[in-house]
């Protein structure tokens, strides 16, 4: 099978692992629309190929993935419409989850916004020791979304995903292990090999078990993230259209407190 890619998402198979990598390591690897159409596009169709028998999902430069840009510009020059933009992310999330082979994310430095959520997504996140994790979304008065209130709260519990989302606080590499967010934490250093590892481990491995043991593991730990893609895209969608949105992010570019009305 071939694979498309872009010049900001570059997709390519090699010995099993079809990696698939955010490439706008100017902007962190904030995530545009065809971005989001095109992971979901090449994990829907590595669930099909008898070539692919791992994914590798990773982020180009110093980060991982700053979340979902929200201008027309980071949309490809699209008109923008923020239902698309929240759809391509739950069909992207959706895909990683119920992908019927492993999926492993690599986490250097910063994930954020929906880039957590495509972290997530997947059934191993290994990261360095200089990552964070991070939902920011109520800081410029919006919710998490990309199936993030699922998939936080599944693999850290509720008090601490509330305080997550909440609080929007940055968890640092190291609290992100302990509360159950990553699989491993690595140096800086030693992130690669323990990549390298961890791949040849699941290349090689039982096809059938990983596949029934991943959907056995999601059966009953993820029962609510449809609901949840549809409570997010709904909330969400409200809240993009808000004076508090508005005033989140003009007072983030004004560098200065927000005063919000609740409207």
């Amino acid at each position: 099978m071939t694979y498309t890619g872009s010049d900001d998402l570059t997709v390519s198979l090699d010995d099993g692992v079809l990696s698939v990598t955010l490439n706008r390591p100017d902007t962190l690897n904030s995530l545009s629309l065809a971005m989001l159409e095109l992971v979901g596009d090449a994990v829907l169709q590595a669930a099909t190929d008898p070539a692919v028998k791992v994914v590798r999902l990773g982020g180009a430069g110093r980060g991982f993935c700053s979340g979902a840009g929200l201008s027309p510009e980071d949309q490809d020059a699209k008109k923008f419409d923020a239902a698309a933009v929240l759809n391509a992310a739950n069909r992207a999330v959706a895909a990683l989850v119920n992908l019927p082979k492993p999926a492993v994310a690599v986490v250097h430095g910063v994930a954020a916004g929906v880039g957590v959520s495509l972290a997530l997504g997947c059934d191993i996140v290994l990261a360095s020791e200089k990552s964070s994790f991070l939902l920011a979304f109520t800081k410029i008065g919006l919710m998490p979304d990309g199936g993030a209130s699922a998939l936080v709260a599944a693999s850290i519990g509720r008090a601490r995903a509330m305080r997550m989302a909440l609080l929007a606080e940055k968890l640092p590499a190291a609290e992100a292990y302990a509360a159950g967010l990553v699989s491993s934490v690595h140096a800086a250093d030693d992130l690669d090999a323990e990549v390298d590892r961890v791949l040849a481990a699941l290349k090689s491995g039982p096809a059938v078990a990983l596949r029934k043991t991943k959907q056995a593991v999601n059966d009953a730990t993820l029962t609510e993230l449809n609901n949840a893609f549809a409570r997010e895209t709904a909330g969400q969608i409200q809240l993009l259209h808000a004076a508090d949105f508005m005033e989140g992010v003009t007072s983030f570019q004004q560098r200065r407190l927000p005063v919000y009305s609740d409207v």
